[in-house]
Protein backbone atom coordinates (compact mmCIF):
# COMPACT_ATOMS: atom_id res chain seq x y z
CA UNK A 1 0.00 0.00 0.00
CA UNK A 2 1.39 3.26 -1.08
CA UNK A 3 1.44 6.23 1.68
CA UNK A 4 -0.81 8.41 0.11
CA UNK A 5 -3.31 5.34 -0.06
CA UNK A 6 -2.52 4.53 3.74
CA UNK A 7 -3.94 8.27 4.82
CA UNK A 8 -6.86 8.08 2.46
CA UNK A 9 -7.84 4.60 3.91
CA UNK A 10 -6.70 5.65 7.39
CA UNK A 11 -9.11 8.76 7.51
CA UNK A 12 -11.84 7.25 6.02
CA UNK A 13 -11.61 4.18 8.51
CA UNK A 14 -11.26 6.59 11.06
CA UNK A 15 -14.29 8.42 9.90
CA UNK A 16 -16.22 5.07 10.37
CA UNK A 17 -14.83 4.24 13.49
CA UNK A 18 -16.54 7.84 14.65
CA UNK A 19 -19.64 6.08 15.26
CA UNK A 20 -18.46 2.92 16.73
CA UNK A 21 -16.02 3.76 20.25
CA UNK A 22 -13.83 6.16 21.37
CA UNK A 23 -10.53 4.74 21.48
CA UNK A 24 -0.69 14.87 15.23
CA UNK A 25 6.06 24.81 16.40
CA UNK A 26 3.80 26.16 13.24
CA UNK A 27 4.73 29.88 11.83
CA UNK A 28 3.81 31.02 15.70
CA UNK A 29 5.51 28.14 17.33
CA UNK A 30 8.67 25.91 17.43
CA UNK A 31 10.10 22.88 15.02
CA UNK A 32 9.52 19.67 15.75
CA UNK A 33 11.61 16.15 15.63
CA UNK A 34 12.62 13.18 13.32
CA UNK A 35 14.23 10.41 14.29
CA UNK A 36 17.87 11.44 12.95
CA UNK A 37 19.51 14.72 13.41
CA UNK A 38 17.00 16.63 10.57
CA UNK A 39 17.65 19.04 8.04
CA UNK A 40 17.00 22.55 9.16
CA UNK A 41 13.35 23.00 9.63
CA UNK A 42 11.42 25.82 6.95
CA UNK A 43 8.97 27.49 9.24
CA UNK A 44 9.21 31.15 7.60
CA UNK A 45 10.50 32.22 4.10
CA UNK A 46 13.80 29.90 4.00
CA UNK A 47 11.74 27.26 2.14
CA UNK A 48 11.73 27.65 -1.91
CA UNK A 49 9.11 26.20 -2.64
CA UNK A 50 7.18 27.26 -5.94
CA UNK A 51 4.31 30.40 -5.02
CA UNK A 52 1.30 30.21 -6.90
CA UNK A 53 -0.79 33.59 -7.94
CA UNK A 54 -3.07 34.27 -5.42
CA UNK A 55 -6.62 33.07 -5.10
CA UNK A 56 -7.53 30.14 -7.33
CA UNK A 57 -9.28 26.64 -6.59
CA UNK A 58 -8.31 23.07 -6.35
CA UNK A 59 -10.30 20.61 -7.09
CA UNK A 60 -13.96 20.69 -8.78
CA UNK A 61 -15.98 19.03 -6.58
CA UNK A 62 -19.62 20.46 -5.18
CA UNK A 63 -18.41 21.27 -1.14
CA UNK A 64 -16.85 23.67 -1.40
CA UNK A 65 -13.87 24.70 1.60
CA UNK A 66 -12.00 27.66 2.12
CA UNK A 67 -7.89 27.62 2.64
CA UNK A 68 -6.93 31.12 4.04
CA UNK A 69 -3.18 31.18 4.16
CA UNK A 70 -0.46 34.10 3.53
CA UNK A 71 0.36 34.10 0.06
CA UNK A 72 1.89 37.36 0.03
CA UNK A 73 3.05 40.16 2.76
CA UNK A 74 4.72 37.89 6.12
CA UNK A 75 5.09 33.83 5.78
CA UNK A 76 4.20 33.87 2.01
CA UNK A 77 6.39 31.05 0.83
CA UNK A 78 4.80 28.83 4.49
CA UNK A 79 1.46 29.93 2.84
CA UNK A 80 2.34 28.94 -0.93
CA UNK A 81 3.92 25.76 0.52
CA UNK A 82 0.50 25.02 2.27
CA UNK A 83 -1.51 25.39 -0.44
CA UNK A 84 0.94 22.94 -2.00
CA UNK A 85 0.34 20.46 0.33
CA UNK A 86 -3.77 20.86 0.31
CA UNK A 87 -3.46 20.03 -3.99
CA UNK A 88 -1.41 17.13 -3.32
CA UNK A 89 -3.85 15.87 -0.83
CA UNK A 90 -6.92 16.25 -3.05
CA UNK A 91 -4.35 14.42 -5.96
CA UNK A 92 -3.94 11.52 -3.14
CA UNK A 93 -7.14 11.28 -2.70
CA UNK A 94 -8.50 10.99 -6.22
CA UNK A 95 -10.81 13.84 -6.92
CA UNK A 96 -12.82 13.77 -4.33
CA UNK A 97 -16.27 16.12 -4.03
CA UNK A 98 -14.53 18.28 -2.87
CA UNK A 99 -13.43 22.13 -4.14
CA UNK A 100 -10.44 24.25 -2.13
CA UNK A 101 -11.18 28.01 -2.78
CA UNK A 102 -7.94 29.30 -1.82
CA UNK A 103 -7.71 32.79 -0.17
CA UNK A 104 -4.64 35.19 0.57
CA UNK A 105 -4.69 36.85 3.50
CA UNK A 106 -1.75 38.74 3.24
CA UNK A 107 0.03 37.51 6.42
CA UNK A 108 -1.90 40.33 7.96
CA UNK A 109 -5.52 40.33 10.10
CA UNK A 110 -6.96 42.51 8.04
CA UNK A 111 -6.41 40.54 4.51
CA UNK A 112 -7.58 37.84 6.83
CA UNK A 113 -10.96 39.20 7.68
CA UNK A 114 -11.27 40.18 4.28
CA UNK A 115 -10.07 36.50 2.82
CA UNK A 116 -12.66 35.08 5.37
CA UNK A 117 -15.94 37.64 3.93
CA UNK A 118 -14.88 36.55 0.74
CA UNK A 119 -14.59 32.84 1.32
CA UNK A 120 -17.99 32.92 2.77
CA UNK A 121 -19.37 35.19 -0.01
CA UNK A 122 -18.16 31.97 -2.30
CA UNK A 123 -19.96 29.59 -0.51
CA UNK A 124 -17.56 27.98 1.31
CA UNK A 125 -19.05 25.62 4.49
CA UNK A 126 -15.59 26.11 6.55
CA UNK A 127 -12.50 27.97 6.44
CA UNK A 128 -9.51 26.17 6.85
CA UNK A 129 -6.32 28.41 8.07
CA UNK A 130 -5.17 31.37 8.75
CA UNK A 131 -1.41 30.40 10.22
CA UNK A 132 -0.99 33.31 12.48
CA UNK A 133 -2.94 33.94 15.81
CA UNK A 134 -3.95 37.58 15.21
CA UNK A 135 -5.31 36.34 11.80
CA UNK A 136 -7.56 33.85 13.11
CA UNK A 137 -9.04 36.29 15.61
CA UNK A 138 -9.70 38.20 12.64
CA UNK A 139 -11.36 36.00 10.06
CA UNK A 140 -13.07 33.40 13.05
CA UNK A 141 -15.31 36.70 13.50
CA UNK A 142 -16.32 36.59 10.20
CA UNK A 143 -17.00 32.80 9.93
CA UNK A 144 -18.58 32.06 13.10
CA UNK A 145 -21.15 34.95 12.50
CA UNK A 146 -21.62 33.33 9.19
CA UNK A 147 -22.51 29.92 11.31
CA UNK A 148 -19.79 27.99 10.10
CA UNK A 149 -16.73 26.33 11.67
CA UNK A 150 -13.09 27.08 11.06
CA UNK A 151 -9.54 25.31 11.59
CA UNK A 152 -7.14 27.05 11.89
CA UNK A 153 -3.19 26.28 12.08
CA UNK A 154 -2.07 28.72 14.87
CA UNK A 155 -0.05 27.29 17.95
CA UNK A 156 -1.69 29.96 20.43
CA UNK A 157 -4.30 27.99 22.16
CA UNK A 158 -5.45 31.25 23.15
CA UNK A 159 -7.35 31.88 19.79
CA UNK A 160 -9.65 28.42 20.18
CA UNK A 161 -13.00 28.57 20.78
CA UNK A 162 -16.19 26.44 20.28
CA UNK A 163 -16.25 26.77 16.08
CA UNK A 164 -12.77 27.45 16.16
CA UNK A 165 -10.30 24.96 16.12
CA UNK A 166 -6.88 24.58 16.18
CA UNK A 167 -5.12 21.75 13.85
CA UNK A 168 -1.56 22.70 14.78
CA UNK A 169 1.37 21.39 16.66
CA UNK A 170 0.23 23.04 20.27
CA UNK A 171 3.02 23.12 22.74
CA UNK A 172 0.46 21.91 25.77
CA UNK A 173 0.05 18.64 24.41
CA UNK A 174 3.55 18.23 24.68
CA UNK A 175 4.27 19.26 28.17
CA UNK A 176 1.59 17.00 29.26
CA UNK A 177 3.02 14.10 27.18
CA UNK A 178 6.67 14.29 28.56
CA UNK A 179 5.40 14.77 32.16
CA UNK A 180 2.78 12.08 32.00
CA UNK A 181 5.94 9.64 30.47
CA UNK A 182 8.52 10.73 32.76
CA UNK A 183 5.73 9.67 36.14
CA UNK A 184 5.47 6.45 34.04
CA UNK A 185 9.20 6.15 34.17
CA UNK A 186 9.29 6.97 37.95
CA UNK A 187 10.41 10.56 38.01
CA UNK A 188 8.26 12.18 41.00
CA UNK A 189 9.82 15.19 41.74
CA UNK A 190 9.96 17.87 38.80
CA UNK A 191 12.06 21.51 38.83
CA UNK A 192 11.51 23.86 35.71
CA UNK A 193 13.28 26.59 34.27
CA UNK A 194 11.33 28.92 31.92
CA UNK A 195 12.37 32.01 30.03
CA UNK A 196 10.62 35.47 30.21
CA UNK A 197 8.29 34.87 26.85
CA UNK A 198 4.60 34.25 25.92
CA UNK A 199 5.89 30.86 24.77
CA UNK A 200 7.00 30.65 28.60
CA UNK A 201 3.96 31.80 29.83
CA UNK A 202 1.78 29.29 27.77
CA UNK A 203 3.69 26.05 28.75
CA UNK A 204 4.40 27.17 32.69
CA UNK A 205 0.76 27.13 33.23
CA UNK A 206 0.38 23.49 31.68
CA UNK A 207 3.92 22.21 33.42
CA UNK A 208 2.02 23.47 36.90
CA UNK A 209 -1.21 21.32 35.70
CA UNK A 210 0.32 18.11 34.24
CA UNK A 211 2.34 17.89 37.30
CA UNK A 212 0.05 18.52 39.79
CA UNK A 213 -2.65 16.42 37.78
CA UNK A 214 0.40 13.18 38.30
CA UNK A 215 0.17 13.39 41.74
CA UNK A 216 3.84 14.48 41.34
CA UNK A 217 6.11 17.51 43.28
CA UNK A 218 6.81 20.55 42.13
CA UNK A 219 10.25 21.24 43.78
CA UNK A 220 10.58 24.80 42.27
CA UNK A 221 9.97 27.03 39.02
CA UNK A 222 12.70 29.68 38.28
CA UNK A 223 11.96 32.77 35.62
CA UNK A 224 15.11 34.12 33.54
CA UNK A 225 15.40 36.79 30.98
CA UNK A 226 16.02 35.56 27.65
CA UNK A 227 19.88 34.68 27.30
CA UNK A 228 20.67 35.20 31.29
CA UNK A 229 19.68 31.82 32.68
CA UNK A 230 22.80 31.83 35.90
CA UNK A 231 20.70 33.96 38.68
CA UNK A 232 17.89 31.42 38.16
CA UNK A 233 20.35 28.29 38.07
CA UNK A 234 21.91 29.98 40.84
CA UNK A 235 18.92 30.39 42.85
CA UNK A 236 17.91 26.68 41.94
CA UNK A 237 21.34 26.11 43.59
CA UNK A 238 21.01 22.19 45.39
CA UNK A 239 17.87 21.32 44.03
CA UNK A 240 19.32 20.39 40.95
CA UNK A 241 22.81 19.69 41.08
CA UNK A 242 24.98 17.39 43.56
CA UNK A 243 24.24 13.84 44.96
CA UNK A 244 21.39 15.40 47.28
CA UNK A 245 19.08 17.36 44.16
CA UNK A 246 15.30 17.36 45.13
CA UNK A 247 14.33 17.36 41.79
CA UNK A 248 15.15 14.21 39.36
CA UNK A 249 13.56 16.05 36.12
CA UNK A 250 14.21 19.60 34.91
CA UNK A 251 11.82 20.98 32.50
CA UNK A 252 13.55 23.64 30.29
CA UNK A 253 11.04 24.98 27.72
CA UNK A 254 13.56 27.05 25.71
CA UNK A 255 14.54 27.23 21.75
CA UNK A 256 17.74 26.10 20.69
CA UNK A 257 19.29 29.51 20.61
CA UNK A 258 18.50 29.99 23.86
CA UNK A 259 19.09 26.78 25.04
CA UNK A 260 22.74 27.24 23.80
CA UNK A 261 23.34 29.58 27.04
CA UNK A 262 21.41 27.62 29.20
CA UNK A 263 23.22 23.75 28.97
CA UNK A 264 26.52 25.61 29.34
CA UNK A 265 25.35 27.35 32.76
CA UNK A 266 23.85 24.11 33.94
CA UNK A 267 27.48 22.20 33.34
CA UNK A 268 29.36 24.66 34.50
CA UNK A 269 27.01 24.87 38.29
CA UNK A 270 27.36 20.92 38.23
CA UNK A 271 23.83 19.82 36.65
CA UNK A 272 24.48 16.09 36.10
CA UNK A 273 21.97 15.26 33.12
CA UNK A 274 22.29 11.49 34.62
CA UNK A 275 20.78 12.44 37.84
CA UNK A 276 18.26 14.81 37.18
CA UNK A 277 16.59 14.46 33.55
CA UNK A 278 16.09 17.26 31.35
CA UNK A 279 12.67 17.59 29.77
CA UNK A 280 11.58 19.51 26.61
CA UNK A 281 8.83 20.04 24.51
CA UNK A 282 9.25 19.73 20.39
CA UNK A 283 11.52 22.84 20.21
CA UNK A 284 14.30 20.59 21.32
CA UNK A 285 14.09 19.49 17.67
CA UNK A 286 17.63 20.99 16.53
CA UNK A 287 20.78 19.33 15.77
CA UNK A 288 22.37 21.65 18.20
CA UNK A 289 20.15 20.91 21.19
CA UNK A 290 20.97 16.80 20.13
CA UNK A 291 25.00 18.25 20.88
CA UNK A 292 24.82 19.86 24.01
CA UNK A 293 25.94 17.72 27.01
CA UNK A 294 23.60 19.00 29.84
CA UNK A 295 20.99 17.48 27.47
CA UNK A 296 22.31 14.27 27.19
CA UNK A 297 19.46 11.24 28.10
CA UNK A 298 16.70 14.32 27.97
CA UNK A 299 13.01 13.55 26.94
CA UNK A 300 11.26 15.83 24.44
CA UNK A 301 7.56 15.02 23.11
CA UNK A 302 6.93 15.36 19.46
CA UNK A 303 5.27 13.98 16.87
CA UNK A 304 6.51 10.47 14.91
CA UNK A 305 8.58 12.05 12.11
CA UNK A 306 7.99 8.59 10.31
CA UNK A 307 4.95 10.76 8.85
CA UNK A 308 6.16 14.05 7.75
CA UNK A 309 9.85 11.95 6.14
CA UNK A 310 7.17 10.07 3.87
CA UNK A 311 4.89 13.06 2.78
CA UNK A 312 8.24 15.36 2.58
CA UNK A 313 9.43 12.93 0.05
CA UNK A 314 6.57 12.80 -1.73
CA UNK A 315 5.84 16.48 -1.17
CA UNK A 316 9.42 16.68 -2.99
CA UNK A 317 8.86 14.42 -5.68
CA UNK A 318 5.71 16.61 -6.86
CA UNK A 319 7.11 20.34 -6.31
CA UNK A 320 10.81 20.55 -5.98
CA UNK A 321 11.34 21.66 -2.86
CA UNK A 322 11.39 20.38 1.08
CA UNK A 323 8.39 21.71 2.45
CA UNK A 324 8.38 23.37 5.54
CA UNK A 325 7.16 21.52 8.53
CA UNK A 326 3.52 22.69 9.07
CA UNK A 327 2.83 21.69 5.60
CA UNK A 328 1.39 18.42 6.81
CA UNK A 329 -1.32 20.26 8.67
CA UNK A 330 -2.76 21.65 5.25
CA UNK A 331 -2.61 18.17 3.92
CA UNK A 332 -3.88 16.51 6.84
CA UNK A 333 -6.77 19.22 6.99
CA UNK A 334 -7.57 18.70 3.22
CA UNK A 335 -7.58 14.86 3.71
CA UNK A 336 -9.82 15.06 6.35
CA UNK A 337 -12.64 16.95 4.51
CA UNK A 338 -12.77 15.20 1.70
CA UNK A 339 -13.38 11.78 4.09
CA UNK A 340 -15.83 13.90 6.18
CA UNK A 341 -17.76 14.85 2.79
CA UNK A 342 -17.71 10.88 1.90
CA UNK A 343 -18.59 9.85 4.99
CA UNK A 344 -21.28 11.96 6.59
CA UNK A 345 -23.39 13.70 3.86
CA UNK A 346 -25.06 17.08 5.39
CA UNK A 347 -23.39 16.62 9.19
CA UNK A 348 -20.07 16.23 7.54
CA UNK A 349 -18.73 19.94 9.05
CA UNK A 350 -21.13 19.61 12.07
CA UNK A 351 -19.39 20.15 15.26
CA UNK A 352 -20.88 16.55 16.56
CA UNK A 353 -18.59 15.19 13.85
CA UNK A 354 -15.29 17.42 14.26
CA UNK A 355 -15.15 16.87 17.84
CA UNK A 356 -15.97 13.24 17.90
CA UNK A 357 -13.81 11.18 20.97
CA UNK A 358 -12.59 8.93 18.55
CA UNK A 359 -10.60 11.66 16.64
CA UNK A 360 -8.54 10.82 13.11
CA UNK A 361 -5.82 9.51 11.54
CA UNK A 362 -3.11 11.99 9.62
CA UNK A 363 0.32 12.02 8.14
CA UNK A 364 1.42 13.17 11.90
CA UNK A 365 -0.64 10.13 13.68
CA UNK A 366 -4.03 10.42 15.57
CA UNK A 367 -5.51 14.00 16.41
CA UNK A 368 -8.84 15.00 17.50
CA UNK A 369 -10.41 18.40 18.31
CA UNK A 370 -11.74 19.22 21.34
CA UNK A 371 -15.10 20.73 21.74
CA UNK A 372 -13.73 23.94 23.29
CA UNK A 373 -11.24 24.56 20.26
CA UNK A 374 -7.68 23.23 20.82
CA UNK A 375 -6.88 19.84 19.72
CA UNK A 376 -4.79 16.51 21.20
CA UNK A 377 -2.57 14.95 19.17
CA UNK A 378 -0.64 11.34 20.00
CA UNK A 379 2.66 11.85 20.03
CA UNK A 380 5.90 9.95 20.91
CA UNK A 381 8.51 10.76 23.52
CA UNK A 382 12.49 11.09 21.86
CA UNK A 383 15.64 10.78 24.13
CA UNK A 384 18.58 12.44 22.79
CA UNK A 385 21.40 9.47 23.40
CA UNK A 386 24.81 10.13 21.55
CA UNK A 387 23.90 13.26 19.70
CA UNK A 388 20.93 12.56 18.10
CA UNK A 389 17.10 11.73 19.36
CA UNK A 390 15.91 8.25 19.50
CA UNK A 391 11.93 6.66 20.70
CA UNK A 392 11.49 6.08 23.65
CA UNK A 393 7.86 5.88 23.87
CA UNK A 394 5.76 5.41 20.68
CA UNK A 395 2.88 7.80 20.15
CA UNK A 396 0.07 6.05 20.91
CA UNK A 397 -2.51 4.64 17.69
CA UNK A 398 -5.43 6.19 20.11
CA UNK A 399 -6.34 9.06 22.47
CA UNK A 400 -7.16 8.45 25.64
CA UNK A 401 -10.20 11.02 27.67
CA UNK A 402 -8.83 14.50 27.19
CA UNK A 403 -7.23 15.90 30.20
CA UNK A 404 -5.89 12.51 31.79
Amino acid sequence: MTRANGLKSGLVGMATLLLLAACVGGPDGGGRVSNRAPAPQAEGPATDAPVPAAGGRIGTGSVKVALVVPLSGPGSAVGAAMRNAAELAIEDFQKPDLQILVKDDRGAPDGAREAAQAAVADGAELVLGPLFAANVQAAAGVVRAAGKPLIAFSTDAGVAARGTYLLSFLPQAEVDRVVDESVASGRKSFAAMIPDSSYGNAVEAQFREAVARKGARLVAIERYPVGNPAPAIGRLGGLITGPAAQADALFLPDTPDGLATVAPALTKAGFAPGRVRPIGTAVWNDPRIFALPALQGGWFAAPDAAGFNGFSQRYQARFGAVPPRVATLAYDAVSLMAALSRQFGSQRFADTTLTNQSGFSGVDGTFRFRPDGPSDRALAVYEIRSGAPTIVSSAPRTLGPSGT
